[in-house]
């Protein structure tokens, strides 16, 4: 895989809130008190892949600001789809401050990513996009895991927790010689029964790597997650769907290595897609 290092400035962030307070203080790219919502909206969707048992019931709030977009996944019954409407056209920092924490999220994912596109830090050689086949949900998925796994570098044996389990994933973690520990508030068994933990705490202190979700920024797990790791001194990859913009922010912070998918993602469509994976740089790199 190509080295893509990248340098991260002096005064990183530490937590989501953190960033949010720099993003509306303009030190992340324009004041959001100039940029508008444009449109806010929301995804509910199940997918069951061939050959699996488990129906993944996933829901997406979405905003646009400008050329650009922004995600977060939130839990059933979080907020209502009336949101939508209450929210579309209002002040980008409104929503910064006042919203429900996904609304949050996608706010704030949709400014960072409008300010520094991925593609353009593709471009800059910040980033390596990861083109993703076109075909079935299954060859996808399985070509955005080993992508994603491919951003571990990791010893045969290998404890990786796994914050939010996503089965083609923990097969990929298996493939190169780890040993998953799955963690989902969702999910009592991954598809070959191993048994999936609710107890985020046990996995962050048995793993050797580690690999979130972007779920946690809408959680609000993720800021535990980013502390723990860094004071155990392991790896944390992100894969991010949601929030993937933010998740960039803390390379170098805490965060190892991150997959940025931005919306649209690759389950919306059979043809090319393209994600980012961004790698920390390392001292003497």
């Amino acid at each position: 895989m190509t080295r893509i290092d990248t340098v991260q400035p002096a005064d990183s962030v530490r937590t989501v809130d953190a960033l949010a307070e720099a993003v509306l203080a303009g030190g992340h790219g324009p004041l959001p008190s100039g940029l508008t919502a444009t449109s806010v909206f929301w995804i509910h969707h199940g997918t069951r892949l061939a050959g699996g048992d488990t129906t993944y019931l996933n829901q997406y709030v979405l905003v646009r600001v400008g050329g650009a977009f922004g995600g977060c996944a939130f839990e059933a019954g979080e907020i209502d789809p009336s949101l939508c409407r209450e929210h579309s056209g209002a002040p980008l920092d409104v929503l910064l401050r006042e919203a429900p924490r996904p609304l949050r999220i996608a706010a704030l994912d949709a400014c960072l990513a409008g300010a520094d596109p991925h593609r353009a830090a593709a471009a800059a050689g910040r980033a390596e996009p990861v083109v993703l086949p076109a075909g079935a949900p299954e060859v996808r998925a399985a070509a955005r895991d080993a992508a994603i796994a491919g951003l571990l570098d990791i010893a045969p044996g290998s404890r990786v927790g796994l914050i939010g389990v996503v089965n083609p994933l923990v097969a990929a973690i298996r493939e190169r010689g780890g040993v998953p520990l799955p963690c989902d508030f969702n999910l009592k068994a991954t598809q070959w029964g191993d048994p999936v933990t609710t107890d985020m705490h046990e996995v962050l202190d048995r793993a050797d790597a580690v690999v979130c979700t972007g779920m946690t920024l809408g959680n609000g797990s993720f800021d535990t997650v980013l502390r723990r790791c860094r004071d155990r001194g392991i790896p944390l990859v992100v894969y991010a769907q949601s929030g993937s913009a933010v998740a960039r922010a803390f390379l170098g912070s805490g965060v190892t290595a991150l997959s940025a998918e931005p919306f649209p993602f690759s389950q919306f469509s059979g043809e090319e897609t393209v994600l980012y994976r961004y790698r920390a740089a390392v001292d003497g790199a």
